[in-house]
């Protein structure tokens, strides 16, 4: 797995407890931070509104296959994208046909 670097402002009582923290468990911040994340993905992920909106965000294309995968599991984004591809084929056949 790949990492990216990233900048974001955090408040600054965050951070101090995220330092606090990071003495405590002898782990450094970004460690703190990707465990906090993971703990809110792993939260969320559980929510049935949230698994909604990511479908709708993949059918808008506004997030990609990769990005639906993460959050659904693959056979589950398999679905989707066949079912997206459907709609889409299905679109285009109107098209056609109002053309007429």
């Amino acid at each position: 797995m790949g990492t990216t670097k990233v900048n974001f402002r955090l408040p600054d009582d965050l951070v101090e407890k995220a330092d606090v923290a990071a003495k405590v468990t002898h782990k450094n911040r970004t460690d703190i931070v990707k465990e906090a994340l993971q703990e809110y993905f792993d939260e969320v992920e559980d929510d049935e509104a949230f698994k909604e909106a990511v479908v709708e965000l993949y059918l808008d294309d506004q997030i990609g296959f990769e990005a639906l995968k993460e959050f659904l599991g693959r056979q589950d984004a398999e679905s989707i994208r066949a079912s997206k591809t459907i709609l889409n084929q299905g679109e285009a056949l109107a098209d056609k046909l109002a053309d007429l």
